[in-house]
């Protein structure tokens, strides 16, 4: 997931997964399950399942808690209202709930069908303190589009989760459905997929939409881009040549690495208005993977938006798709076991992203040294001293889950020391693809790892040099030294002042949006200010009440930001600020807003070997 993952693989057996004694044999059974998507009452969808005979007087239904690559319990049966469990003569019986995502039905013996409605989640995004990330969530817009996440929509019976699903959706006919799932029928009004197991089901996204798609061929994997666009600002057309050309030079980075014949990138392009998604990124399958992203973008910003997105996901088909441990076989959605080694599933995941794209000649070495050094930046964010393995074993609950995030910035740079750890011993043959290559060939998709054994069978496969990595910087807290390892390829980290805007450098805003207060605009915290707000004595955490007597919101805060590149430096300005509950008045003039920055640069006194290896770590 980026903020991405889907994680999880099939040839799972029944007896395998401890199936209930008290159900009729699985090979019976099918989960006959409908939606209905053309009679929708107040943006709910109406779902049914018939799941064939109990045994048991007791049976329970789950909606899942979390599901694999969110790394959060965003517990969707929160969504799902006037649930009913109906036996054979039409009458109800009796449920009761134990948890959000559980509910306890008696008299199972009779039951057969459970009904319930759903709701979808974007329009509560900005309602709920942890809203479910978009590219996990749902949409029900009728007559529009249904972005249907199928854990938020379909659940499963305690014991039950290995046996087939045949899903009836009944569809408006001028709404097209995009899915790897597999269709068995088509008619008017009327689609029915089939999936094998209960994970076949999530792991398979379906958008129903009035949507455009292109297709190419990217060596033997036919790639379909479906794009959503509400009000027709884009088509995937305009997408297509950029997607082409960076899907190509993923399989030539990867070589012979290849778990599919299809990937269906199912894109959806948000208003963000209040009732549509606003948390954009996406969420890899073994596939397809749901992108969310803001329709106003500019073309260029998405084009990249795009290539740093997709490329995150379909590096996942390596890793946890392909190598993964025993928690993610297995994953339990409502009481999950978490993973210690995120260090790999996002981390060298979002690695690979930058990486492959300075290998393939699709950015300059100073846009990749730039990468680097905003991750080193955005890594401070977060507690440095903290384990990545025990966070990442403990990622759903205090105080790990809110270093989540620095599973992409840490979680890569772990990769960048530990690549160029591999090169510098193997004199440049060996890097962390040869590493996630090897243990593929080990693995595969089917076989999982012990989780606390992984880190030694990568020692043993490797050097004592890479367990002791490890040992001090990934299972020990020690923060690690990115000069040292930069300066094995010939490079340093260095402080230039350069000019910015006044509110923004580029694409990085100096202020953000206080979405738990009301909206109020502050001064960013744990970033460089540039010297319009540091002469100004503007701090991190200041919330700008009013500029030059204009009370500031969301709303006139842009037209500011906007004729702020006309200001000359001589300009006054008098901005009014809470900070710690008082309220102060700062003034003086614009200036020039200059920033101090820290950038990588190759160094004036490189040797040949320090060269050589930078070469052959940043070109393969």
């Amino acid at each position: 997931m980026r903020k991405t993952v889907l994680i999880f693989l099939t040839g799972l057996s029944l007896i395998g997964c401890g199936a209930s004694k008290n159900l009729v044999p699985a090979s019976k059974m099918t989960m006959l399950t409908t939606i209905d998507l053309v009679d929708v009452v107040d943006d709910r969808v109406k779902v049914s399942i018939d799941p064939g005979a109990f045994t048991s007087d007791k049976v329970s239904f789950f909606i899942p808690k979390t599901v694999p690559g969110t790394y959060s319990e965003d517990n969707y049966g929160k969504y799902i209202q006037n649930f009913r469990a109906i036996d054979y003569k039409g009458n109800e019986l009796s449920v009761s709930k134990s948890d959000d995502n559980t509910w306890d039905i008696t008299n199972g013996k009779n039951l057969d069908r459970v009904t319930y409605e759903v709701n979808d989640t974007y329009d509560t995004e900005g309602e709920v303190a942890e809203a479910v990330f978009s590219p996990a969530g749902t949409n029900i817009l009728k007559g529009e589009n249904f972005m249907l996440n199928l854990h938020g929509f379909i659940g499963y019976f305690d014991g039950l989760k290995e046996v087939p699903y045949q899903i009836t959706i009944s569809t408006p006919a001028d709404l097209s459905a995009t899915t790897s799932l597999a269709k068995k029928v088509t008619k008017a009004g009327v689609d029915i997929f089939e999936a094998s197991r209960y994970f076949e089901v999530i792991d398979n996204p379906i958008l129903y939409a009035k949507s455009s798609a292109e297709s190419f061929e990217i060596n033997g994997i036919t790639v379909n881009l479906v794009l959503y666009s509400p009000n027709q600002v884009y088509k995937a057309s305009d997408l297509k040549d950029r997607m082409q050309k960076m899907m190509d030079a993923q399989k030539s980075f990867l070589g012979e690495v290849n778990s599919t014949k299809q990937y269906n990138i199912l894109l959806y392009l948000s208003t963000s208005g209040e009732d549509d998604a606003s948390g954009f990124g996406a969420l890899e399958h073994h596939t397809s993977t749901v992108v969310v992203l803001p329709e106003q973008m500019p073309l260029d910003r998405l084009e990249q938006a795009m290539v740093d997105v997709v490329s995150h996901e379909f590096f996942h088909i390596v890793t946890p798709l392909s190598v993964h441990s025993k928690e993610i076989q297995y994953f339990d959605f409502n009481n999950p076991k978490m993973s210690e080694h995120l260090w790999m599933y996002e981390g060298t995941t979002e690695y690979f992203a930058n990486l492959f794209q300075i290998q393939q000649g699709l950015i300059t070495e100073t846009d990749f040294f730039k990468r680097i050094m905003d991750k080193i930046n955005n890594a401070k964010r977060y507690d440095d001293d903290m384990s990545f393995t025990v966070m990442s074993k403990n990622i759903l609950v205090a105080p790990y889950k809110e270093n989540y995030a620095n599973v992409y910035e840490k979680g890569t740079l772990i990769n960048m020391a530990l690549d160029i750890t591999l090169r510098e011993l193997s004199k440049g043959e060996k890097g962390v693809l040869w590493l996630l290559k090897e243990l593929s060939k080990k693995y595969g998709d089917q076989v999982p790892f012990e989780d606390a054994a992984l880190i030694g069978e990568i020692t043993t496969m490797t050097y004592p040099e890479v367990g002791e990595f490890f040992k001090t910087h990934v299972i020990g807290n020690a923060p690690i030294d990115y000069s040292y390892y930069l300066s094995k390829v010939g490079l340093a980290i260095t402080e230039v002042e350069q000019e910015s805007g006044y509110f923004l450098n580029g694409d990085v805003p100096y202020i953000d949006v206080d979405q738990d207060n009301n909206n109020a605009i502050y001064v960013r915290e744990g970033i460089a200010l540039n010297t319009f707000f540091i002469d100004l004595g503007a701090k991190g955490a200041d919330v700008i009440k009013a500029i030059d007597g204009v009370e500031i919101s969301l709303e006139t805060i842009r037209p500011i930001i906007g004729a702020s590149f006309g200001w000359s430096p001589d300009k006054e300005i008098q901005m009014m600020v809470e900070r710690e509950g008082q309220q102060l008045i700062l003034t003086g003039t614009v200036g020039t807003p200059m920033v101090k920055l820290e950038t990588i640069v190759p160094m004036d006194d490189a040797t040949a070997e320090q060269v050589a290896l930078r070469n052959v770590w940043m070109k393969g």
